[in-house]
């Protein structure tokens, strides 16, 4: 039997960007095999998001997933998007953004090392879409470092595979909504002893629609995950064996 594939992109107001996404993307995955999925989680979008994924379902069919759900924000939508696909049988579970900042053609070598790591994750040793998220990359690194315990390279790329099995026995101990979700994960991984694989990647300027991230919510942000970290730094330390 082959590994079933589920990739979870969320998308809020991405009407500049959601057919060409979805074509690129449809392939690569559906490539891993028939019974794989793409999964499209539409956060509420107030533009015509919708109706465009209802016309690129339509056109793909099985092999295009569409969840339309209330706007709740990005991290909350991600582990809206993790339940379904380890719900619905996934035996990987892949993730990326609907901004289009990162390349289907890097997937292969994700999906060819999905037996050596229980998380293969991406980092990006440069990004391309400005100086003030290059701040964001290198400031959670620190706050993770300091405030979880925990070393990664790049806590927040939106570039990963992980197998289902881990991600299952992670995702109960993950606030429901919160909004850096994925950092959380990533760090989970890590506490557990969990085996991370890192794999560069590139990541481009968004390529269409705008971008909702400016000073003030990075400073946002930053002074909420300092304040959510803090209070699980109780995550860092596994339960004994036997316990």
């Amino acid at each position: 039997m082959s590994d079933v594939l589920y990739a979870v992109i969320p998308a809020y107001n991405e009407s500049d960007n959601i057919e060409a996404l979805v074509e690129e993307w449809v392939g690569p995955i559906t490539a891993t095999g028939s019974q794989a999925r793409l999964v499209i989680v539409n956060d509420g979008s107030k533009d015509n998001t919708a109706e465009l994924l209802e016309q690129l379902a339509a056109k793909h069919g099985e092999a295009l997933v569409v969840l339309n759900k209330p706007n709740s924000g990005h991290g909350a939508t991600l582990l809206y998007g993790y339940r379904y696909a380890l719900e619905h049988g996934a035996d990987f579970v892949f993730q990326t953004d609907s901004d289009r900042q990162t390349l289907p053609s890097e997937f292969p070598a994700f999906w060819d090392a999905r037996h050596e790591a229980d998380a293969v994750i991406g980092w990006r040793s440069g990004r391309q879409d400005g100086f003030s998220r290059v701040v964001v990359t290198r400031v959670l690194r620190l706050v993770v470092r300091l405030t979880l315990g925990v070393k990664a390279k790049d806590a927040n790329c939106p570039f990963w595979l992980m197998r289902a099995g881990a991600l299952a026995e992670i995702l109960p101990t993950i606030p429901p909504a919160h909004n850096l979700a994925n950092v959380l994960i990533t760090a989970r991984f890590l506490q557990l002893g969990m085996k991370v694989k890192w794999i560069e990647v590139t990541f481009r300027p968004r390529q269409g629609g705008v971008n909702s991230i400016n000073i003030p919510k990075i400073i946002g942000i930053g002074r909420r995950a300092v304040a959510d970290f803090a209070g699980l730094r109780r995550l860092a330390k596994p339960k004994p064996a036997g316990d």
